[in-house]
C-alpha cells in the first residue's frame, strides 16, 4: 500500500492531497504550443550548418559571391531567422515555467509544486548532458534551460513590469560585456599598427606592443578561410564514434562550463524573463486585442528585420576586411543583436497568432500544435537524425553537403516530424521522450494511451 492509500485524507483535505499530475491535452494551451512547434522547426534551420559542417567553414560563407545560391540561403537565414527560435524557445520555456508553477501546491507521497519543478529541472539538466555527450550535439540548449530554471522559482509571483527590467538588466549585462570586447579589440588593432610602424623603424616592440600585435592576428586568422584545417576537421567527424567524441569533448565541456557562465546564462535568462512577462500579459495565449499583435509584427519585423541586414552587412565586411571595417569605425550593428533577434521573434510569433486567428490554414496550425506539444521528442529526435546522417558512425555526410544543400535536409526533418507528431499523437498522450521526463519528474509511471 503507497503512502496516499494509506492515509485517507477527509473530504475537504481531498483537493490538497490529490495526486500532482501533467497537464491535460484539453487544458493546454494550443497557440503556445503551435509558436513552440514552430520555434522547434525553426531551430534546425539555425543548427543544420553545425551539424553539417565545420565551424571553419564560417569564412567562406560570408565571402562567397553574392549570386551564389550558398550565400543568398546563408544570407536569408541570417537575416531573418538568427537567433530568433531560440529566442522563441527561451520565452517560451519561461512562460512553460510560470505554468508549472501555477499548479496548486498539493502534497503527494509528501512532494508538493516545489519539489517536483526542481526534479524536472535536474532530469533536463541529465537530459542536457545527454544530448551533448552521448548523441554528440554541442549545440544543445537543455542544460543551459535547465540550470537557468532552477534560479526562476523564486520570481514565480512577480509583476509583467518586474521581469522585463529584469531582462533588460541581462542584456545590458551581455551589452557591457560585448563592450569590452570591442575595446579589447580596437586596442589590439591599434597596438598592432604601432607595432607594424616600429618594425619598418627596425625599433623594438614593448611586451604591451607584442601582445597586441598578437591578439590582432589571431583575430584576422579567425576571418579567414582555412580550407586544410575544415578538411581535418571534416576527417574527424567522419571517423568512428569514439573519434567524434574526442573531437567534441573540449567543445562541450567549454560551452557547459566557461561559456555557460561567460554568456550563455544571461542570454537565457533575458529572454525567458520577457517570455514570463508575455505571458502574464496574455500575449502568448492570444488574449490581446488583433491590433495589438499587428503593432507587435510591424514593430518587430520593421526594427529586427533592419537591423539583421544590416548586421549581415557589417559580417560580410568584417570577414572581407576585418582591420578595414574596424578602422572605418561604422555604426555596431552587432552591438544590437539580442534586441533584434527578440524583436524579429516577436513579429514571428505575432504573425503566427494572427493567421491562427484567421482560421486560414487551421491544418498547418494543429501541425504546429502537434510539433509543439512533442518539443522535447523532436528536439532530441533532431540531434539523434543528424548525428546519424552526417557523422562517421552514421552515413557520414559531414562537410559534403552545400550550405544551401543543408536545407533539403531541414525540409525532410520537417516532413517527418510533422507527420510522425500527428501520428503519434492519435494513440498516445505525450512523446516518448516527454513521457520519460514526466515519469522521471513524478517518479510514477505516467499513462501513455489515450
Amino acid at each position: 500500500m503507497d503512502a496516499i492509500s494509506a492515509t485517507v485524507p477527509s473530504d475537504s483535505e481531498a483537493t490538497r492531497y490529490a495526486a500532482a499530475q501533467p497537464v491535460a491535452k484539453a487544458d493546454r494551451i494550443q497557440t503556445v504550443d503551435v509558436i513552440r512547434g514552430f520555434a522547434l522547426l525553426g531551430i534546425l534551420m539555425m543548427n543544420i550548418p553545425y551539424f553539417g559542417l565545420s565551424h571553419t567553414a564560417t569564412p567562406r560563407f560570408f565571402t562567397a559571391p553574392v549570386d551564389s545560391p550558398d550565400f543568398r540561403t546563408f544570407m536569408t537565414v541570417s537575416v531573418v531567422f538568427e537567433g530568433t527560435m531560440r529566442a522563441l524557445f527561451s520565452m517560451l520555456f519561461g512562460a512553460g515555467m510560470l505554468l508549472f508553477m501555477a499548479k496548486k501546491d498539493t502534497l503527494a507521497d509528501g512532494y508538493g509544486m516545489p519539489d517536483y519543478y526542481y526534479r524536472r529541472l535536474f532530469w533536463l539538466i541529465v537530459f542536457g548532458m545527454f544530448n551533448a555527450y552521448l548523441l554528440l550535439w554541442p549545440g544543445d540548449i537543455l542544460y543551459t534551460y535547465g540550470v537557468c530554471g532552477l534560479f526562476l522559482f523564486p520570481f514565480r509571483k512577480m509583476k509583467p513590469r518586474t521581469y522585463l527590467l529584469i531582462a533588460f538588466f541581462c542584456v545590458a549585462v551581455l551589452g557591457v560585456k560585448g563592450i569590452f570586447r570591442a575595446m579589447e579589440s580596437k586596442e589590439n588593432r591599434e597596438g598592432y599598427l604601432k607595432a607594424i610602424q616600429l618594425e619598418k623603424q627596425k625599433k623594438p616592440l614593448t611586451d604591451e606592443l607584442k601582445k597586441a600585435k598578437e591578439g590582432w592576428l589571431a583575430v584576422e586568422k579567425s576571418t579567414k578561410y582555412d580550407k586544410k584545417k575544415e578538411e581535418e576537421n571534416n576527417k574527424s567527424m567522419r571517423g568512428s564514434y569514439a573519434t567524434v567524441f574526442s573531437t567534441y569533448l573540449p567543445l562541450n565541456t567549454k560551452f557547459e562550463s566557461v561559456k555557460f557562465y561567460q554568456n550563455f546564462v544571461w542570454d537565457a535568462w533575458a529572454l525567458m524573463f520577457l517570455g514570463m512577462a508575455l505571458f502574464k500579459w496574455g500575449f502568448f495565449s492570444n488574449k490581446l486585442p488583433t491590433q495589438t499583435y499587428v503593432i507587435t509584427l510591424l514593430a518587430g519585423y520593421g526594427i529586427g528585420l533592419t537591423l539583421g541586414w544590416f548586421a549581415f552587412w557589417n559580417g560580410v565586411a568584417w570577414f572581407t576586411n576585418p582591420g578595414k571595417t574596424l578602422d572605418a569605425d561604422t555604426f555596431p550593428f552587432q552591438a544590437f543583436y539580442h534586441i533584434r533577434r527578440a524583436t524579429s521573434a516577436l513579429g514571428h510569433a505575432s504573425l503566427l497568432l494572427l493567421i491562427y486567428r484567421s482560421n486560414l490554414v487551421p491544418w498547418l496550425m494543429k501541425a504546429l500544435a502537434n510539433v509543439g506539444q512533442m518539443a522535447f521528442t523532436n528536439y532530441l529526435m533532431q540531434s539523434i537524425i543528424c548525428t546519424l546522417f552526417f557523422y562517421g558512425y552514421g552515413f557520414g555526410y559531414f562537410g559534403k553537403l552545400s550550405y544551401y544543400e543543408l536545407y533539403f535536409v531541414v525540409a525532410a526533418v520537417w516532413l517527418f516530424q510533422l507527420i510522425f507528431s500527428a501520428i503519434w499523437l492519435r494513440f498516445f498522450r505525450f512523446g516518448p521522450f516527454e513521457w520519460v521526463w514526466r515519469s522521471l519528474t513524478y517518479w510514477k509511471r505516467q499513462p501513455m494511451a489515450l
